[in-house]
């Protein structure tokens, strides 16, 4: 008769359980609650001690925690500057006819977002762009869209995989008849094709010599969508103008200096939804300052390099994005290589 054992076999440690191990030590976990956990996973006490000295011992461990340590001053730096912004919750500024040296002095030089009104009413697309005239002259082009949003929590990221090719005629009666929605949006995503087959548009787009230099070839990204679109949290590699032709948007802003607060899970996004911020999954967001605005049709926002924002279409709406600045504006090429880790 054959007799069964109730003691389970020792499990070994791979370089997976290594990796935790490692990890979980530069977090600053005690060896003794990572012995504990792994001998709960029928880790022997004595082998649970030995990978945790061989990992305190190991010199790539510590050289880990000697680059951690630079992070975290990097770290405490930033939070310097996030703690004085609180000192004053002074909102985004609305500068009327702002000039060049004025904006590059106070804004584009500091890193600061403004609005700038005043500057919009000499594009012929402040009068004449809407739904009919778009549907009249272009609705036979073929466009491509951003379509089935809503089924994925991840679109921005997954953004490829949501392209759709329409006629843009189409496409405007959607956005007449949707209501609010998120599901379908044209952004600057879909700017390869739509550049092209919406060329005659731009020649309604004027030009910002104060702020930016003219290439009739790329006067700006074309953004349009209806009510209810939102961009979720995340950052951009450039400066970044946000023209608005048509409706309002609502935009929520973070400050560089609050990146490691706002939980950057992959690439430039973070998982923070900016509608209702879960302060009990992501508790460092109660020390962010967040800041809001309406931009108003005719309005500018500048964007500045590393600012975090979310942007939702409060009424149809197009927009016209650039980054083509007087000033140097090549931030992408020192960008991590290594980002979706």
């Amino acid at each position: 008769m054959k007799i069964q054992s109730n003691v389970q076999p020792t499990m070994q440690v791979n370089d997976d359980w290594r990796r935790w191990i490692g990890e979980n030590l530069m977090l600053g976990t005690s060896p003794e609650a990572i012995a504990s956990i792994l001998v709960k996973s029928n880790v022997s006490p004595a082998h649970a001690r030995t990978e945790i000295d061989a990992a305190l011992r190991s010199p790539y461990l510590q050289a880990a925690r000697r680059l951690a340590n630079r992070v975290n001053k990097r770290d405490w730096v930033l939070a310097i500057q996030s703690q004085l912004n609180q000192l004053y919750d002074e909102g985004i500024e609305r500068r009327e006819r702002l000039s060049g040296e004025d904006f590059v002095q106070a804004y584009y030089r500091t890193n600061r977002p403004v609005i700038i009104t005043g500057m919009l009413e000499h594009f012929p697309a402040r009068q004449t762009w809407n739904l009919d005239y778009f549907a009249q002259r272009f609705g036979e082009r073929v466009v491509e869209v951003q379509f089935g949003r809503e089924a994925d929590p991840q679109y921005e990221l997954n953004s490829i995989a949501h392209k759709r090719k329409m006629p843009f005629g189409e496409y405007v009666e959607m956005v007449r008849t949707s209501g609010r929605t998120n599901d379908f949006y044209m952004t600057a995503n879909n700017d390869s094709l739509n550049r092209d087959a919406l060329k005659e548009l731009f020649d309604d787009v004027g030009t910002l010599p104060e702020y930016l230099t003219d290439d009739p070839a790329r006067r700006g990204f074309f953004w349009f969508g209806p009510a209810g679109t939102v961009t979720p949290f995340h950052h951009d590699l450039t400066n970044n103008f946000m023209a608005q032709i048509i409706g309002r948007k609502k935009i929520k802003l973070m400050a560089p200096c609050d990146t490691p607060r706002v939980y950057n899970h992959r690439h430039c996004f973070t998982e923070v939804d900016a509608r209702n911020i879960d302060l009990a999954r992501f508790p460092a967001m109660a020390e962010v300052q967040v800041l809001e605005c309406v931009l108003e049709p005719g309005e500018i926002l500048f964007l500045p390099v590393g600012w975090w924002h979310y942007v939702e279409g409060l009424d149809i709406s197009v927009t016209l994005s650039a980054t083509n600045f007087r000033w140097p504006n090549d931030f992408y090429s020192n960008y991590p290589p290594n980002h979706d880790f």
